[in-house]
């Protein structure tokens, strides 16, 4: 290839690139008219159902060579710009910036979103529940260390819906000041990147002392200060703080996931592909789970987690946690949930939401 035939080519791209951004600009218009049609109707400006019908159709037209991973994260970022255009999303999650929490709900809400920090979990739940923030992101589960009970008792006491759920990858990173491993003395690390790094540290900084703080985030702050230091952190720390990378993808399962849901006050349509997630109580005595469980195995719906809880208030007796396959106002998951509060003690929806694009 020759130089001008490789000027005619990039000629062509910016062609194209001034073609795409008229069109994302006239798409934007649009959308803003769509917005204040829902302001106008009181509907919500986040609309599930309608997201997964965009991105089904561009996959059905997707001709290639552009894998359709790589088109749902284009359009999820359009989609996500010209939301905030119709009306500025305020999305709380646990704190401080940088942390996974907070690159959970970027993935999610699109750089363009308002995110607010706050230091528990409890205070994700309250702010949202007094209407603060139009949604909270909240972690809920992870794929080495199990559930976050904390997050699932928080709902016993609240009124607020389950709207989504994302799943974010945890990539450790060591980094630092100096780009020399041979130049650090101590590593800033939370406990829980410790241990999911435990392996991985002893092997390559057996005599380095670990000092352990309270979030990824403040790891980074500290390695900053301390140019013969090291922090595990994250990616949003590293780029926010200016460090430099001197290891990546440092945790010792390379599968580790955390599951994180979306809390507001909103329930959402049917989109096709949904998840209902619930807690229900069954009385003590023989056969109850069995029963309990009957009405799903009769119509072949899927159970995709099932795990008991401790009932804070009655010592020895437990709550039941379940995730299925289906939406609460549609056969044939209406109708077994209907035949379940028969049975249980108690039952709560927590929600149903659309199946995070990993899960498809």
């Amino acid at each position: 290839m020759n130089a001008q035939e490789l000027e005619n080519l990039r000629k062509k791209i910016d062609t194209l690139d001034e073609n795409i951004l008229k069109l994302l600009n006239q798409r934007a218009k649009i959308a803003f008219k769509v917005g204040a049609l829902k302001s106008k109707n009181n509907l919500s400006f986040w609309d599930p159902k309608r997201e997964q019908e965009i991105f089904n159709r561009i996959e059905k037209l997707n001709t290639g060579p552009l894998p359709n991973q790589a088109l749902f994260s284009i359009f999820h970022e359009i989609i996500t710009a010209t939301r905030e255009l119709q009306h500025p999303t305020k999305v709380a999650f646990l704190g401080p910036e940088t942390t996974f929490s907070h690159m959970a709900a970027i993935k999610h809400f699109g750089k363009t979103a308002l995110f607010y920090p706050l230091p528990t979990i409890k205070d994700v739940f309250w702010e949202v529940e007094k209407g603060q923030y139009d949604y909270g992101v909240v972690p809920v589960e992870n794929s080495i260390e199990g559930t976050v009970a904390y997050t699932l008792d928080l709902f016993m006491q609240s009124e607020l819906k389950v709207c989504g759920e994302i799943y974010l990858k945890i990539n450790h990173y060591l980094a630092s000041l100096t780009h020399k491993k041979e130049n650090i003395e101590k590593i800033y690390a939370h406990p829980q990147a410790v241990a999911q790094c435990r392996n991985w540290l002893s092997h390559h900084f057996p005599k380095i002392a670990v000092e352990e703080v309270r979030s990824t985030a403040l790891a980074a702050q500290k390695a900053k200060d301390d140019p013969k230091s090291a922090a595990i952190t994250t990616k949003l720390a590293i780029e926010k703080y200016g460090l430099n990378v001197l290891e990546k993808y440092i945790e010792d399962f390379a599968h580790n996931t955390t599951r994180f849901w979306i809390i507001g006050q909103t329930s959402l349509h049917p989109t096709g592909q949904d998840i209902t997630s619930l807690i229900f109580a069954i009385p003590d005595k023989p056969g109850a789970l069995y029963q309990a469980l009957k009405p799903f195995a009769e119509r072949q719906i899927n159970l995709t987690k099932l795990e008991s809880r401790p009932m804070k208030s009655l010592p020895w007796h437990y709550l039941f946690f379940v995730n299925l396959d289906g939406h609460c106002s549609e056969s044939p998951v209406k109708d077994a949930l209907n035949e379940l509060k028969k049975i249980c003690a108690h039952l709560k929806i927590l929600g149903s939401y659309p199946k995070a694009y990993e899960r498809k």
